[in-house]
């Protein structure tokens, strides 16, 4: 069952501030809220804490497609063999090596901050023999990917356990082509029913509003699949 996950997360970000207080940019808001957030707002919304390696067995359960229909959500990305791709939060490797075969002439870059995920991937990518699968260390404020190159970016259930939001849009902005798209899966955060804690949802309104202050068109949200929102960001 997905509530699983969270007796597995790892406390990877701690905020130790009492009250309320603000960066010196005054993005970012400090206060007591969620057990299951680190204290730090954006626009009205708690910050989640990351998943850690810890967890990485829930993102390879075997009920997965059955709870959130992978399938459904590769056909919506529309994946073409040339396609460049990047995987934000790539986690185990989940999607990656789904989408490796489709974009079988194109790259699939797999970001990810935690060493261990990647150590992860990279024994898949050589036991698999997966040449097309590029593994990239991420930081917490860049995707530190090339400029311009990216045609697809997926982020699943990550977006909202990102520390600094803002400057991680804004980098994925830059790595993305002018006609790319960004596929923002997050649960539902509008229906109760879907059995994840809320401050692991989203709901769309409050992405949007995110994303938008990135200089980002939420263009579709494709309702297909069962427990998340598969929104649709492309740039202005």
């Amino acid at each position: 069952m997905a509530t699983r996950f969270f007796l597995c997360i790892g406390l990877l970000m701690v905020c130790s501030c009492k009250g309320q207080a603000q960066d010196a940019t005054g993005e970012y808001v400090y206060k007591k809220g969620d057990p299951n957030g680190i204290g730090k707002w954006y626009m009205g919304r708690e910050i989640a804490y990351v998943m850690g390696f810890q967890g990485m067995n829930w993102l390879e359960r075997p009920e997965r497609e059955e709870e959130e229909n992978t399938s459904k959500l590769l056909q919506n990305m529309d994946i073409q063999p040339t396609d460049v791709i990047a995987d934000i939060g790539a986690g185990s490797g989940y999607h990656v090596f789904k989408m490796a075969p489709k974009a079988k002439l194109g790259t699939v870059y797999a970001v990810d901050i935690q060493k261990e995920m990647l150590a992860a991937i990279g024994s898949k990518k050589e036991s698999q023999n997966v040449p097309n699968v590029q593994i990239v260390l991420g930081s917490e404020r860049s995707v530190n990917l090339p400029e311009n190159t990216v045609d697809k970016v997926l982020m699943v259930d990550v977006y909202h356990e990102f520390a600094y939001p803002k400057e991680m849009i804004a980098s994925i902005k830059k790595a993305l082509k002018p006609d790319g798209a960004v596929f923002l899966i997050e649960y539902r955060g509008e229906d109760r029913s879907v059995p994840i804690k809320e401050l692991h949802k989203m709901t769309e309104a409050q992405a949007t509003k995110e994303w938008e202050a990135g200089g980002f068109t939420l263009k579709q949200n494709d309702g297909n699949l069962p427990w998340q929102h598969c929104m649709v960001f492309v740039k202005e």
